[in-house]
């Protein structure tokens, strides 16, 4: 037993009791699940910092058999994203993601990191929701341990001519070796170029570039086959609030 300092986001929440609720937050070392006394009493301390999408930073209490939260202090609370359904379904989508593949006692740090980011870029930037959600995607494939091949073709080892995109084999693909490879996407060199630094880039500066309407539809369809194919589920973007 012992108090435990972490910040983290809420990435879910449900009412328990009269008053009561269950959060789970996402921290730099894996999902915790929490109960927050008295969370949903209107002048309680608890309730602003125990919303999904809320960012801050959670003193909690580990009990014998469960986490509660002692006192919270909110960082950010992304409000734009709660008066827009559009973003608001964006980011409930990625919420859903996150939640499915993280677990308890895992290193979160960067993953926490990436959903930062991607809340922001939704919440205070007029950038193509669509652009967005292909970023994030194609960089949480990255730390899920499927990044793809792009220094070289995934078959022949060719460095030129990469004008293709293999769902099967994981990366870029030249035309000579894509003939053969009947599910492979052909690109544009523009797309190729955004694919690369999106798996290079820094993460503070991930989503600084953007793309023609025809290489962002290349994009929007790569992340989305491969991300399905990758994690084994289909994920769709519906109004779920």
């Amino acid at each position: 037993m012992g108090i435990i300092k972490t910040k983290g986001i809420i990435l879910s929440e449900s009412n328990m009791n009269d008053f009561d609720k269950m959060v789970t937050i996402l921290t730099p070392n894996g999902k915790i699940g929490c109960a927050a006394k008295g969370a949903r009493r209107p002048k309680s301390l608890l309730m602003a910092g125990t919303q999904v999408f809320v960012f801050g930073e959670y003193m909690i209490y580990q009990g014998a058999n469960s986490y509660h939260i002692n006192s919270c202090e909110t960082i950010e609370v992304f409000y734009p994203i709660r008066i827009d359904l559009d973003k608001l379904n964006y980011a409930a989508h990625i919420i859903k993601i996150i939640n499915d593949v993280t677990d308890e006692n895992q290193n979160t740090y960067k993953i926490l990191q990436l959903i930062l980011n991607t809340l922001y870029m939704i919440s205070e930037t007029d950038k193509n929701l669509d652009f967005i959600i292909s970023v994030f995607k194609l960089r949480l494939l990255c730390y899920l341990g499927f990044t793809p091949q792009i220094r070289e073709c995934t078959n022949c080892k060719e460095k030129e001519n990469l004008c293709y995109f293999s769902l099967k084999d994981n990366g870029f693909k030249c035309e000579p070796c894509a003939r053969i490879d009947k599910g492979a996407i052909k690109i544009s060199n523009s797309t190729k170029t955004a694919i690369s630094y999106i798996i290079l880039a820094d993460s503070k500066k991930l989503f600084s570039f953007s793309l023609s309407e025809e290489s962002l539809q290349e994009l929007n369809l790569i992340s989305k086959l491969y991300f399905n194919e990758k994690l084994e589920k289909e994920y769709k973007i519906e109004g779920l609030f």
